[in-house]
């Protein structure tokens, strides 16, 4: 019998945390054999596998769309405990090598992230946080416009971004300050409600958002959220419900080390790692919503470019809400008794051909059983935009594990870097996945899907991280739009680039979109 490499304390740390040993043995073989990379076929672009949606198309998803926001089947779901610690490494990183004056970020030895810290350094006074970073200085008896007039920065920048001052590279990124606007500034987090309010709230003006947050952020967020009630409730007539969840610590992640055997912290510990977030999908299958929206904390912008991002945003739950209804339509007749062999033909022509897929008669079901099971799942309907050299992920046609063909988003992380060709066509995809989805969470009866039968659990990534001074291999779930959503009903809309404005650095606030 295999002896079991887990000791009493690691077994008490186990149930501490709602992880059972049969599922830590499971992650522990998962590095030790790691499922196979993903095989992809060949990218997703438009007119195979990326709609572009015709004028009569958009009309007809903004009729659609008004009538499932008249019902109230909207809600909003943003992702948002993640930390500022990006968005701020830069100025870290020049702060800590001592490049804090503006005589050294002008050297060609600070490379490309002096000439934007000189930028941001002259629209400082016009930043959302200037203010803020302000008062912070004045408390060490300290001038901002002396230093900016100087061109010195160092004691700016720890005060921006360590715990002598804003402590921002720590706060979540949703309380970070991102725009201003007349008479005040607003941060991430305001500006996803600011945001919902123009195309989630029902015909009685209420607005469902939830987030995502760490534990112990809530009081944070709902100091923030009242401050935008105050603005937003009276002014548009509308009533903000908002909700928070945590990710749950029993979908924590087991941490090994180079040699696959279980890292143990400098006190002997088992070490376990928040699992990315593919652990989300918990959190949504819980909130048995209707048609969500899903976006990230960052995206958010101002001015013509909110603008056309609300008419997508309405587009697109527009354009899955008649889908669900065609496909509800085909639902009820194949569950009917009384469905003819042309109720059968017409739902198998609307799976070929809205889907690009054949209910296999192979697998030996019978075409009314293959059929009904292809088409009872949630949909996603996926934003896409023209690649422009961003990191991440994109469209992709994708053979699974059963020889089926497949619309899947790909990270470069789930492509095999020893195969060449694989590499080359994940290079070649023409579209670039923003994090701009809208979901069918509900059946054709209307009862909430359980999200999780739908998932592919052998979709994880393993990663290099660094703790004590040592390196180790961290497991990510199956990422909440990669592998957690594996099993769902993809379509993927072309939608245009100005609606994808994220701030994944401060340098990022100096563009156009968030610039009021």
């Amino acid at each position: 019998m295999k002896a079991s490499p887990w000791n009493e304390q690691d077994l008490r740390r186990m149930e501490s945390l709602g992880i059972s040993p049969s599922e830590a043995d499971r992650q522990l073989d998962l590095f030790k054999n790691p499922p196979p990379p993903i095989s992809l076929v060949r990218p997703a672009v438009v007119g195979d596998g990326i709609l572009r949606l015709s004028q009569a198309e958009v009309e007809a998803a903004e009729r659609n769309y008004e009538e499932a926001r008249r019902l109230g089947r909207l809600l909003k779901f943003v992702p948002a405990s993640g930390a500022a610690t990006r968005m701020f490494l830069a100025l870290r990183q020049l702060l800590d090598k001592g490049m804090v004056h503006s005589r050294q970020l002008e050297a060609p030895s600070a490379g490309p992230e002096g000439a934007w810290a000189l930028k941001l350094m002259e629209a400082l006074p016009a930043m959302a946080f200037a203010e803020d970073l302000d008062s912070a200085l004045r408390k060490r008896g300290l001038d901002l416009g002396e230093m900016l007039q100087r061109g010195e920065y160092g004691a700016i920048w720890e005060t921006l971004i360590t715990e002598s001052g804003l402590d921002y590279s720590k706060k979540p990124k949703g309380l970070i300050k991102f725009h201003s606007h007349p008479g005040e500034s607003r941060t991430s987090l305001e500006e996803h409600l600011a945001e919902a309010i123009q195309y989630v709230q029902d015909h009685q003006g209420l607005c469902k958002v939830h987030f995502t947050v760490a534990a112990g952020q809530v009081p944070a967020f709902e100091e923030i959220v009242g401050k935008a009630r105050k603005n937003l409730e009276e002014k548009k007539q509308v009533r903000l419900e908002v909700g928070y969840s945590h990710q749950n610590p029993a979908l924590d992640t087991l941490a090994v080390d180079l040699e696959n055997q279980p890292f143990r912290n400098s006190r002997g510990e088992l070490v376990f790692r928040p699992a990315g977030h593919g652990a989300l999908l918990e959190n949504l299958n819980e909130l048995k919503g209707d048609i969500v929206y899903i976006k990230n904390i960052d995206n958010v912008a101002v001015g013509k470019y909110l603008e056309i991002t609300v008419d997508w945003k309405k587009r697109l739950a527009g354009f899955l809400a008649g889908f669900q209804s065609e496909l509800f339509g085909h639902m009820r007749v194949l569950k009917s008794p009384d469905a003819t062999e042309g109720d059968l033909g017409a739902a198998r022509l609307f799976a070929e051909q809205r889907l690009g897929f054949i209910p296999g008669r192979e697998e030996g079901k019978p075409d009314r059983e293959s059929l009904i099971e292809f088409l009872n799942r949630p949909i996603r309907v996926c934003g896409m935009v023209p690649n422009q050299g961003e990191p991440g992920g994109g469209p992709f046609w994708v053979r699974g594990a059963d020889g089926r063909v497949a619309l899947q988003i790909v990270e470069s992380a789930q492509v095999d870097p020893l195969q060449p060709q694989q590499q080359a066509l994940f290079k070649s995809g023409s579209h670039f996945n923003p994090v701009d989805l809208v979901c069918g969470l509900r059946d054709w009866e209307g009862k909430p899907f359980d999200l999780k039968r739908f998932a592919d659990p052998s979709a994880v990534f393993i990663s290099r991280k660094s703790m004590e001074g040592r390196e180790l291999k961290a497991l990510e779930l199956p990422g909440l739009w990669n592998g957690s959503m594996a099993g769902w009903i993809t379509l993927f809309v072309e939608v245009p680039l100005e609606t994808f404005n994220p701030v994944k650095t401060v340098f990022d606030l100096l563009k156009p979109a968030h610039q009021t």
